[in-house]
């Protein structure tokens, strides 16, 4: 998992780092043009995390078939899906030269995220067989698949960029050709072991959303929050602006393998949760945190040792290295913090315990990132620092009250509820009752 993430991550950083050839402005505009693609999908993609969790928890209760009609669920739901996402980004390009500016890196952005809507059903069916994938515990197919993306995005966009001289508009159709690669690959490695579309039921499909809309709206909401910290960026000047998004990427490049642990984390506590071994998901959870954290604190030493060496990589701009190089200060306490963030919020859900964790996430994620960015970064002037320092105080906040839950205990009545569901006829009276159960109801007092 940690290699396919890197491997993805790898796509954009390719990406960013032609740009910084190009200058400032294309740095800008395709940073924030990738904002935007993944904003208008992201949706989707917390959606069909659901097929994850779902099969995970089947396989760990014995019930492989239901494992694979949550792939089928998936897939059929991918269609929906692609409509609601593409037309949210064409929405995101009629106001984006509203909310940041009209200038040289916003036109860029706004031809750049065009391109890239079109590889939205691309990236949705990828999302479903690749978490049915990681469900089965069969994490080495993605890995392959992700790395051999990436073997020929690097070398494709390098000529679309410089030899075919498309600039930005070449990196876009690269990342566009290498997503179309990736899922023949994906549905190659599933191919042999079928994908359930023939037995899915419309009841599974509403299954898949009960279960997988709170994740969905967890990473709107939170990617909303996130672009709302770019577009304050955006307004500080090409500089600012070029600076955060080099530092997202390293610290991404960094974080990754973070979210891999916590992934393969909320694998083993689904499974767990199947086959009602509950006592196993704090040992799970305390495991990943105690790698999670030892991996983040290397990374946060090389930010603080090596910061001006790591933006040289991507750029020769001064003003933009000097404001890089406290940027990825600030990162190496987001860092740390961020690990137990993502143990906690992963372990969670794959437990079951979906909606208390997207609550928290939106709540202090909208009243801390946009007001606290706007309050460092312009009011007391300290630009896309303050902006990184705000990041750094909600993912703190976040982590803490997660972390609390799963130690305490909260989760479980969440996870009693993701078996009954698993166990229960397909009847549409069993999903309406269920439909709106709130996962922190508290037990019956005989429980």
């Amino acid at each position: 998992m940690a290699i396919s993430t890197l491997s993805y991550t790898l796509m954009t950083i390719v990406d960013t780092w032609f740009m910084g050839r190009i200058g400032a402005d294309a740095v800008g505009g395709v940073g924030l043009g990738g904002t935007g693609a993944f904003a208008s999908s992201c949706f989707g993609i917390g959606l069909l995390r659901a097929v994850k969790v779902v099969a995970a928890q089947a396989r760990g209760g014995g019930r492989p078939i239901d494992a694979l009609r949550a792939l089928g669920s998936g897939v059929w739901a991918a269609l929906p899906l692609t409509a609601l996402c593409g037309a949210f980004g064409l929405g995101l390009l009629h106001v984006l030269p509203c909310v940041a500016g009209d200038n040289r890196a916003t036109a860029i952005a706004e031809r750049y995220l065009g391109l890239r809507l079109c590889g939205t059903p691309l990236i949705l069916l990828s999302c479903a067989i690749r978490e049915s994938l990681y469900g089965a515990s069969d994490s080495r197919s993605p890995m392959r698949a992700a790395l051999l993306a990436n073997l020929a995005h690097i070398p494709l966009n390098y000529a679309l960029v410089f030899w075919f001289e498309l600039g930005f508009v070449g990196a876009a159709y690269a990342t566009l050709a290498v997503q179309l690669l990736e899922l023949a690959l994906l549905w190659h490695a599933q191919h042999n072991h079928g994908f359930g579309l023939r037995d899915v039921t419309r009841h599974d499909v509403i299954r898949l959303f009960i279960v997988g809309a709170p994740i969905g709206v967890e990473f709107f909401l939170g990617v909303g929050a996130f672009a709302a910290l770019v577009i304050l960026v955006a307004r500080m000047g090409s500089s600012e602006l070029a600076a955060h998004q080099i530092a997202i990427q390293i610290t991404h490049l960094a974080f990754m393998p973070t979210v891999a642990i916590g992934e393969a984390a909320s694998v083993l506590a689904g499974n767990a949760v199947g086959a009602r071994e509950d006592s196993q998901v704090h040992r799970i959870a305390s495991a990943a945190l105690a790698i999670a954290s030892g991996y983040a604190c290397i990374c946060s030493i090389a930010f603080l040792c090596f910061a001006r060496p790591l933006f040289l990589v991507f750029t020769a701009d001064s003003a933009t290295i000097d404001v890089g190089t406290r940027l990825l200060c600030v990162a190496a306490l987001f860092q740390l913090l961020d690990a137990g963030n993502i143990v906690s919020r992963s372990v969670l859900r794959g437990a079951g315990d979906i909606r208390v964790p997207v609550a928290v996430a939106t709540i202090a994620g909208w009243l801390l990132l946009p007001s606290l960015t706007y309050w460092f970064g312009i009011r007391l002037g300290y630009g896309a620092v303050g902006g990184w320092g705000a990041l750094t105080a909600e993912t703190a906040t976040i982590g803490t009250v997660l972390w609390v839950r799963l130690r305490t205990g909260g989760w479980r009545y969440a996870a009693e509820q993701a078996r009954q569901r698993m166990t229960a006829p397909s009847t549409d009276a069993y999903l309406s009752s269920h439909a709106l159960d709130i996962a922190v109801q508290p037990p019956p007092a005989s429980q």
